[in-house]
């Protein structure tokens, strides 16, 4: 049997049964609370004393140099005074009403 502890504020214990299909449902109130549905992708690590379950990341992670140059150009590279120049022209942009 795994028993599942609910985050939510009534903190109540839960309980679910593994299937003969070694599957686990979680309880409805949880799934709501948690807003999981049908296809909700979920990481299962192994914690103290049990099992966490977490919503899967929507992206794999990525390193710049994994996606480097991905979106070709056939325009001048910018320097780094106008790449600078274009930064702050953004910030004053978003903060003019400030």
């Amino acid at each position: 049997m795994v028993t599942i502890l609910s985050s939510c504020p009534r903190n109540q214990q839960l309980t679910t049964t593994v299937s003969t299909k070694e599957q686990i449902i979680l309880p409805t109130g949880l799934r709501q609370r948690r807003e999981r549905s049908a296809g909700t992708k979920l990481t299962v690590e192994e914690a103290d004393g049990g099992v966490l379950l977490k919503p899967a990341p929507a992206f794999t992670a990525t390193r710049p140099e994994d996606v480097f140059g991905a979106l070709p150009s056939r325009a001048r590279p910018k320097t780094i005074a106008e790449m600078d120049a274009g930064v702050m022209a953004e910030a004053k942009r978003r903060h003019a009403g400030d």
